[in-house]
């Protein structure tokens, strides 16, 4: 569904030139959920806005279901680390907005909306306004949106960053459902090692700037999977002690693309 190949990107500052990422290889499978993790500055929301169409790469190639990516579309959704909620629409008014954005019939969309907001936990707050709710009540509703158009791929850039651990862990609970029912190709970009092991099919860990693949770890768990105490405690707790260690290591030379799949 998603294919980097050799994508590189550089900025050009008034200090100088910074090289965020460096010959990046990987191909995301359809119906995929695929972590990006990695230390501050490594790149990762540079990725997730390359593959957005938001930024031009500098070199190498992106295309999505076999087409290059050259400006945002409508089949790509992104949801960002604010709900960025418009605060003087209601929660379903901001769901919808997307349909009106792109001339989509809101009548078809009214009821689908209700549907996501109902699957989301959030029905009978339809004509709440964005500060009626907390934190994690508008990144559900920001969820939301970016699925009113059924988008065959989905980006997230650490959209639980700024809540408490059990709202997060709760939200995490919530996109493995969604993901499950939607069927939908889901690359989350994360600081944490419990929401990539509890989430991906597969962590890419990148190396410091310049962002390039370390390695990608498979997370063969099944779902739904937790924190707390279950049948899966051991393997979970066995990937996250991996992927802190790949994090720990001091950085080393590799080749560009190497660990791509």
């Amino acid at each position: 569904m998603i294919r980097l190949s050799g994508v590189s990107r550089t900025f050009d500052g008034r200090s100088g030139r910074v090289e965020a990422l460096r010959g990046i290889d990987l191909d995301v499978a359809e119906g995929e959920f695929v972590a990006v993790l990695g230390r501050s500055g490594c790149g990762k929301s540079t990725l997730l806005r390359l593959v957005a169409g938001l930024l031009p790469v500098t070199a190498g190639e992106i295309t999505v279901a076999g087409t290059p990516v050259a400006k945002p579309r409508r089949d790509i959704a992104m949801l960002f680390q604010k709900p960025a909620l418009l605060p003087w629409r209601t929660v379903l008014d901001n769901v919808l907005l997307p349909v009106e954005i792109f001339g989509w019939s809101r009548a078809k969309y009214r009821d689908r909306a209700r549907q996501l907001l109902d699957m989301a936990g959030l029905a009978g707050f339809e004509k709440r306004l964005p500060h009626e709710l907390s934190g994690g009540m508008q990144q559900r509703v920001s969820l939301c949106r970016s699925l009113i158009g059924e988008p065959r791929v989905m980006l997230m850039d650490e959209p639980f960053s700024a809540l408490d651990a059990l709202t997060r862990e709760e939200l995490s609970g919530e996109l493995q459902r969604v993901h499950m029912e939607s069927a939908a190709t889901i690359v989350f970009v994360t600081h944490s090692i419990d929401e990539a092991v509890l989430l991906a099919d597969r962590v890419v860990v990148l190396s410091p700037r310049p962002g390039r693949i370390r390695k990608i770890v498979d997370v063969d768990i099944p779902r739904p999977r937790t924190l707390g105490r279950n049948a899966h405690l051991a393997d979970v707790a066995r990937v996250s002690a991996d992927l802190h260690e790949l994090l720990m290591e001091r950085d080393q030379p590799v080749a560009a693309g190497a660990e791509g799949r």
